[in-house]
């Protein structure tokens, strides 16, 4: 037999989708006022600056991204299009592409982080003490576990 939530699981999770669509709204204000395109795009910049060569192929960079996943294709020649970030075929798999950023790509990362980190702190960051902030964090890293 199911386990049915308590009423107070189901206010939290409400709140957590309110709260989550909320800050996004702000980022995303926050950005645009300042002249500078969607969150969508930073964390696709944000994610192939991270990693050593600034190359990932299109699958890995859908598994590493924070925001909506159905779009990324249009997503990556929407970049593309601005000289953010190129296609190569990928040498081991021929029918996969390898999507690297530009310097174009990264100084637009590096423009866009003063905003969103000034969002965050704004928005979410100065609600909550370090202890809080920690245990948040714990709490939600079991919601995105694989589930057991």
């Amino acid at each position: 037999m199911s386990r049915k939530p308590s009423e107070t699981a189901v206010t939290a999770w409400a709140r957590l989708i309110r709260a989550q669509q909320a800050l996004l709204e702000r980022v995303e204000a926050d950005l645009k006022e300042a002249g500078l395109p969607p969150l969508g795009w930073y964390d696709v910049l944000l994610e192939l600056n991270r990693v050593e060569e600034g190359r990932l192929r299109q699958h890995e960079i859908c598994g590493k991204v924070l925001l909506s996943k159905y779009n990324l294709s249009r997503l990556l020649d929407r970049l593309e299009e601005e000289g953010l970030v190129k296609r190569q075929p990928c040498k081991e798999d021929g029918r996969a592409a390898v999507v690297g950023i530009t310097a174009a790509g990264r100084a637009l990362q590096k423009k866009m982080w003063p905003v969103y980190e000034q969002a965050i702190e704004r928005y979410f960051a100065r609600h909550l003490s370090a202890g809080e902030a920690q245990q948040l964090a714990e709490l939600m890293g079991r919601m995105i576990a694989p589930p057991a």
